[in-house]
């Protein structure tokens, strides 16, 4: 079943004198993984937000789960897309797990409070995250990499059918970054629908699924990752000679940057 349906989004920031967004259209299926690569500045983020509802395209359609997302309450919305940003700026100390457990809004009454099974879902979400050991820290005391982290068990605990992310490992060291990505394929197998910006060709690679490229054009091709990420389109996308190599002993393709001159 299709999860997301965008036909022909354009979307142009009041003050801009281009369209950042050029006739996108794609569909993203249930338990389906769709990896978006671009160069900074290309709209990644602005798509994403369009998906969230948090903006609106300046003309196009999107359907969520068969629905004109702009005529769907932002409860109803919330219900059924989870939405990890880039960046998460703590305002209040609540501790990690209550900063988690935000993500059982849209599921309980304006007037209750989470009970033993919304408490349940969010330590198995910090324990999924692998960062259970956090739950009683103050959420403003935690490092960035953790925060980062922690955004994304909340996402997890929602429950949706879809969770939208937004280059979520970019303050993660290696581990942490590996961990993150075994989750969204992890995510995925259970039927959850994901959507992933990154700058890092390796991590569509890993994740396999489809991939799309957003152009600095603001237009978007779409198809099998192995098929997309090939070595000329990613040279001429990040402007760098790259090469796609097989890596024998982690049986798996790679993307292998040019090595660093004088």
């Amino acid at each position: 079943m299709k999860v997301f349906e965008l036909e022909n989004v354009r979307f142009r920031y009041p003050a801009g004198d281009r369209d950042v967004l050029a006739g996108v259209s794609f569909a993203v299926e249930e338990a389906e993984v769709l990896s978006i690569l671009g160069p900074n500045g290309s709209g990644k983020s602005t798509l994403l937000d369009c998906m969230a509802a948090l903006r609106t395209p300046s003309s196009g359609s999107i359907k969520l789960m068969g629905s004109d997302i702009t005529k769907m309450k932002p409860r109803e919305i919330a219900r059924i897309v989870g939405y990890v940003p880039q960046v998460h700026v703590p305002t209040f100390s609540y501790t990690v797990l209550d900063f988690v457990l935000m993500g059982r809004a849209p599921n309980i009454g304006v007037f209750q409070k989470p009970d033993d099974e919304d408490t349940a879902a969010g330590y198995a979400a910090l324990e999924e995250v692998g960062i259970a050991s956090l739950a009683g820290r103050p959420y403003t005391d935690i490092s960035g990499g953790e925060r980062q982290q922690a955004t994304i068990a909340r996402a997890v605990c929602q429950q949706p059918k879809i969770i939208l992310f937004d280059e979520p490992t970019a303050h993660l060291d290696y581990g942490n970054q590996h961990r993150i990505l075994t989750l969204i394929r992890r995510l995925s197998e259970r039927g959850y629908a994901i959507v992933i910006t990154t700058h890092n060709p390796d991590h569509a690679l890993l994740l396999g699924g489809t991939s799309a490229i957003l152009g600095r054009d603001g237009k978007l091709i779409c198809g099998n990752t192995e098929e997309m990420l090939t070595e000329q389109r990613l040279s001429d996308l990040y402007e760098v000679d790259l090469r796609i190599t097989h890596v024998p002993h982690a049986e798996r393709i790679a993307c292998l940057a040019p090595r660093l001159t004088q």
